[in-house]
C-alpha cells in the first residue's frame, strides 16, 4: 500500500498521532466530513460547556474539509454528515485502501457502498456487544448491520468486545485486525512531577496521603456517584478524592458531599470526623488536554467506575496508565 485515505467526521485528539504517524510513511489524506465547522469549539453536551482542545490538531498531516450540506450538521445523528462530492473527493486522490472511522453518518455509509469491490475498505469502530438486549429490535439491528459490514473487506478492532462484536455481525476471523486504542504516551510520560505537586499543595494534600483521581464527565454512564458512595463509607484516614470535570451530576455530587455529617449532631468528635471528610473531597473544573499530564500525575490511584451503556473504552485509563499511575476500573470500561 502506497497511499491512504482515511474518512473521518472531525479531528479528535485520540486519531491525530496516528495520523501523523501513519504520514510518515504513506502518501496519506484524512477527509473531515463535518466540515470545517467540525474543528471548531462545539458544545458538549456531556461536560455542559464548549469545548475546544488546546493541542493542535491539524498538523503533520494532509488533510481536507468536505462541504457539508447537511440542514442539521453535525456528528450526533445520521444525517448530520451529507457530502456531495466525498466520492468524487476520493477517486481523485487515489488511494490504494481507504479506512473509514464509524458508518453511522448518510456519507460514510454511501462510501462504503460505492467503493465495495474496487478500492480496498477498512472499517475502526470500538462498539461493543457489552449493553446488547434482546427482542424484536435487535434481530432487525443484526440483519442491518450484517448488510453494512458485508462492505468492509478489513475491520479494525480496538479489543476483545470489539471482536466478539465484529464477529457476530459477518466479519471473518481472517479479515479482524487488532488495532488497539492507544493515547500519545510521550506526551503523558513527560515529567510534570512540579505541577503535580502544586496541584496537591492546592487542595492541601500531604506528600504521604492518597489521591483518588477521577477525570471525565460527570454523567450517569460513567458513575462517579458510585466512587463517591464508596470513598464516604470507606472514609479512610490520609486518603482524598478528586473529581476532575462537569456534567450533569456536578451539583448533585457537590450537594451529596455539602450534606456530609447534617444529619447527625451526637458528639463533638463525629462532626469533626465527617467535616474532615469533606476537606477530603475535591473538585477541579474541566481541565484541557495541556493540563492532564500534570493532573494524572498528581494522583495515585484513577478509577472509572463506568456502569454503561455506552462506555465503549474509556481513554482516560490509557492516558493515567502513560502517566505510570494505577488504575481501578469496572466490567465496562
Amino acid at each position: 500500500m502506497k497511499s491512504l485515505a482515511i474518512i473521518i467526521s472531525h479531528p479528535i485528539q485520540y486519531y491525530v498521532p496516528l495520523f501523523k504517524l501513519l504520514a510518515q510513511h504513506y502518501n496519506l489524506k484524512v477527509f473531515y466530513t463535518w466540515g470545517e465547522e467540525g474543528s471548531n469549539a462545539k458544545y458538549d453536551p456531556g461536560f455542559k460547556k464548549p469545548v475546544a482542545w488546546d493541542i493542535p490538531l491539524l498538523e503533520g498531516y494532509t488533510y481536507e474539509f468536505l462541504t457539508n450540506a447537511a440542514k442539521d450538521a453535525g456528528s450526533h445523528h445520521f444525517n448530520g454528515i451529507v457530502n456531495p462530492d466525498l466520492i468524487e473527493k476520493v477517486k481523485a486522490f487515489q488511494p490504494d485502501a481507504i479506512l473509514v472511522y464509524g458508518w453511522a453518518y448518510k456519507s460514510h455509509l454511501k462510501l462504503l457502498r460505492h467503493f465495495k469491490g474496487k478500492i480496498p475498505i477498512w472499517f475502526r469502530g470500538d462498539s461493543t456487544l457489552l449493553d446488547e438486549k434482546k427482542g424484536i429490535k435487535q434481530i432487525l439491528r443484526t440483519l442491518f448491520l450484517k448488510r453494512v459490514y458485508r462492505n468492509v473487506d478489513k475491520a479494525l478492532h480496538v479489543g476483545s468486545e470489539s471482536k466478539k462484536y465484529f464477529r457476530k455481525f459477518g466479519i471473518k476471523e481472517k479479515d479482524l485486525i487488532f488495532v488497539p486504542h492507544a493515547v500519545d504516551n510521550e506526551r503523558f510520560a513527560v515529567d510534570r512531577s512540579k505541577e503535580a505537586q502544586q496541584i496537591r499543595a492546592s487542595l492541601n494534600i500531604k506528600h504521604n496521603d492518597i489521591l483518588v483521581l477521577f477525570a471525565g464527565k460527570l454523567e450517569h454512564k460513567k458513575n462517579p456517584m458510585l466512587l463517591l458512595e464508596a470513598f464516604i463509607e470507606l472514609d479512610l484516614l490520609n486518603v482524598h478524592l478528586l473529581f476532575v470535570g462537569s456534567g450533569e451530576l456536578e451539583e448533585s455530587i457537590k450537594f451529596r458531599v455539602l450534606s456530609l455529617g447534617s444529619k447527625v449532631q451526637s458528639t463533638e468528635s463525629f462532626l469533626w470526623h465527617n467535616k474532615s471528610l469533606k476537606e477530603r473531597i475535591h473538585f477541579m473544573d474541566f481541565q484541557n488536554q495541556t493540563q492532564m499530564p500534570a493532573v494524572y500525575q498528581a494522583c495515585d490511584l484513577f478509577c472509572l467506575p463506568s456502569q454503561g451503556p455506552g462506555e465503549t473504552w474509556g481513554l482516560a485509563v490509557n492516558e493515567a496508565m502513560a502517566c505510570g499511575k494505577a488504575v481501578l476500573v469496572s466490567d465496562k470500561v
